[in-house]
């Protein structure tokens, strides 16, 4: 699969490239139905028309409060044609996430869909009204349509306006803003370029050996960039045809993977097994799915003997809009085994002195440093100088080591981020929740090595002295204030006797770490299905 040119790396060219490809072949399905390629495009242009008449200017920013469904695809793509700059938002946040999020990046017009599940976004909403908002509009889920969006009679100017927007777009142009956590208590504006999202989906198309004849159901989530990148852009490239949950139910999932005849599934680890541990398992033939790392627990369910295909040789990162450096899906497995892949064209890496700053000679670890095209702006409302270096690279606080061959090999974060179930979490965040319940003199939330979660996120907590913490009142505390994905999966109170400090009594983030793992297998603790200890 080749790259387009330079000029087509927007989102209103990737939106009429994969139309003219795809066609009357189906391009999202979801629970409540399905979309072609050509609706997709004609549906996206009329809400583009509808968002124009309603007031969008261009480099406004158009927030995306939706579910994995059709609906999001028209929406994004829509705010892109509109000359916005579409901003999606988690639907895991909470109602004061969300708040701080929409005000952050300055959001003016509002597309979302009123209720997901147990959540009631529209009461949210009129309990807590965003500041700044011009407008809102709702998804109309009988028609699949945005209701309070009304066409004015001068419908014909807005699709000319379109028109002259969308073809005004420029790889440069700013794309949109997505929010990922980092190392400071609130979320970090990620502000890519347009190319960015364009890029990564054509060469994760290629990458994956995806064509027109697959079909693709994930679980990953659109607000982050793999969801766009790696499920619905990667799709769409190829032409395929890509199934969507709201939510993710193992059952339905395993489901939908038999009934549709799935060849790629996108899922994080532990999603993956709890499909294969379902009670259901057994009565699902997945021997369609051809695209699943050999690694995975579905993989002995789809009957597969060899390890012939896995994306794992990889590195990436949201401020990358993904993959940085790769192999491809189908190299030998024993290459895929031995590193992280090699830098995709146009993509630099250095290994940096994390103290120095000087360069490291190959083999030596150090902190891994990227630069190239499909690298952010920046983040929003941050100088660049905090950003980038003076020759534009951005240090990632990853630590790794480039070998002799160029290829890369990651070898963990060196920022204390927490990868949780695919999700990057702030301990600074979680922390800072658990800081305002009384009782609590100290925390500090790290991850802990977990088979299926990759880490699992243990908050630490030292209590004043004399005090005793109420455990049921810190975790209702902590359920309000966090995502159910920044929740911690254990708490565990710690002495002030037991906890290392730094010379400037700080508590030492690696020892804690180390105690809490103790203390999780000298008491066989179970987190999420894996009992420490054994």
């Amino acid at each position: 699969m080749t790259e387009p040119g330079p000029d087509r790396l927007t989102l209103p060219a990737f939106l009429e490239d994969v139309v003219a490809q795809g066609g009357s072949h189906a391009a999202v399905v979801g629970e409540r139905g399905a979309l072609t390629y050509t609706e997709l495009g004609a549906h996206a242009h009329r809400l583009a028309s509808d968002l124009v008449a309603w007031g969008v200017a261009p480099g406004d920013r158009v927030a995306l409060l939706l579910a994995n469904r059709p609906e999001w695809a028209v929406a994004f793509f829509a705010a892109a044609l509109a000359g916005a700059v579409p901003v999606p938002i988690s639907t895991f946040a909470t109602p004061e996430e969300r708040a701080w999020v929409l005000a952050h990046a300055d959001v003016r017009w509002l597309l979302m869909q009123r209720r997901l599940a147990a959540r009631d976004f529209a009461a949210e909403l009129d309990a807590a009204p965003a500041p700044g908002l011009a407008g809102i509009a709702c998804l109309d889920e009988a028609r699949g349509a945005f209701a309070e969006i009304r066409r004015p009679a001068d419908t014909p100017d807005a699709v000319r306006v379109v028109g002259a927007r969308a073809s005004a777009a420029l790889p440069e142009s700013d794309g949109l803003l997505i929010y990922t956590s980092g190392t400071t208590e609130r979320p970090k504006g990620v502000l890519h370029r347009q190319r960015a999202p364009v890029l990564q989906s054509w060469r994760f198309a290629a990458l994956m050996g995806l064509d027109a004849n697959d079909r693709v159901f994930t679980a990953q989530p659109f607000f982050w960039t793999a969801g766009i990148a790696m499920s619905l852009g990667a799709t769409l490239a190829a032409g395929a045809t890509l199934w969507v949950r709201e939510t993710f139910e193992p059952d339905d999932a395993l489901a939908t993977i038999a009934r549709e005849r799935i060849t790629t599934v996108h899922a994080w680890p532990h999603q993956e097994k709890a499909m294969a541990e379902h009670a259901s398992a057994g009565e699902h033939d997945l021997t369609c799915v051809t695209h699943v790392e050999f690694g995975s627990p579905l993989a002995k369910l789809a009957g597969l003997e060899e390890d012939r295909w896995g994306i794992h040789a990889s590195y990436g990162l949201s401020e990358t809009f993904t993959l940085v450096t790769a192999l491809a899906a189908d190299a030998p497995a024993e290459a895929r085994r031995a590193c992280h892949g090699v830098p995709l064209p146009g993509n630099e890496v250095r290994i940096l002195d994390p103290e120095t700053g000087g360069p490291c000679p190959p083999g030596t670890s150090g902190e891994i440093a990227v630069r190239g095209p499909t690298l952010m702006r920046g983040y929003w409302k941050v100088p660049d100088a905090n950003v980038f270096d003076d020759e534009g690279f951005f240090r990632t606080g990853d630590s790794g080591t480039l070998d002799d061959a160029g290829q890369l090999h990651w070898a963990g974060r060196l920022s204390g981020i927490v990868k949780t179930g695919g999700a990057n979490v702030s301990p600074l965040e979680v922390e800072g929740a658990a800081a305002r319940e009384p009782g609590v003199a100290a925390s500090v939330a790290v991850g802990v090595p977990h088979p299926t979660l990759g880490e699992a996120l243990v908050l630490c907590v030292v209590p004043v002295e004399g005090a005793q913490i109420d455990l049921q009142a810190l975790a209702g505390r902590l359920a309000t204030a966090l995502s159910a994905y920044k929740r911690p999966r254990h708490v565990m109170v710690l002495d002030a006797a037991d906890v290392p400090r730094t010379g400037t009594q700080k508590l030492r983030a690696d020892a804690v770490r180390d105690l809490a793992r103790e203390r999780l297998e000298s008491g066989s603790v179970v987190i999420a299905g894996h009992v420490y200890g054994t």
